[in-house]
């Protein structure tokens, strides 16, 4: 099960689009986490599914909490000052319960990926966070891809937007830094 994570259509000139794209990144790795915890249901992964797992853990422990970071330390704060949107606390709850579901689940598939094989309550626990992380991020992704972005886009100016996207860029350059 390969994992493609596609071209990235936006950059950091189109902060909004950006971010809708790292959802479709999201959902992808998300989707391999749910057919990996469905079908191989803790047991035996093949050479391919090893990978497919290792870079959908790397992806949700490495550049998820980037997009989180992008979300609440540079839109969301201009947002709130814009008085545009009440639904942003929700948003950041999520965020933070997902944050909690995915060191649980990371650590899961590392010993899934040490092992070779997890116990089966640790296989149902796994199965567990990967349908509640589906179902959040179902819901929270629609929210933002539809009434978020398209929000900060009408009400945000092209210098607030300019300036969100140069601290994203600083932001991955930093983590690059960092490693």
């Amino acid at each position: 099960m390969p994992v493609q994570i596609g071209q990235r259509e936006s950059d950091f000139n189109n902060p909004l689009g950006l971010l809708s794209d790292c959802h479709r990144r999201i959902e992808r790795f998300l989707a391999v986490l749910l057919a990996l915890s469905r079908t191989r249901r803790g047991g035996a992964l093949d050479a391919a599914e090893t990978q497919s797992l290792r870079a959908a853990l790397d992806y949700f422990r490495n550049a998820a909490p980037q997009h989180t970071a992008d979300e609440e330390e540079s839109l969301f704060p201009r947002l709130r000052a814009a008085g545009a949107l009440s639904s942003l606390d929700t948003l950041e709850d999520d965020h933070q319960n997902s944050a909690i579901a995915h060191r649980e689940l990371d650590t899961l598939g590392r010993t899934w990926l040490d092992q070779g094989s997890l116990p089966a309550a640790s296989t149902q626990r796994m199965n567990d966070l990967v349908r509640q992380l589906a179902e959040t991020y179902e819901r929270h992704i629609a929210v933002e891809d539809q009434k978020i972005f398209p929000a900060a886009g009408r009400v945000l100016s092209g210098e607030q937007l300019a300036a969100v996207g140069r601290e994203m860029e600083a932001r991955r350059k930093l983590a690059r830094t960092e490693r």
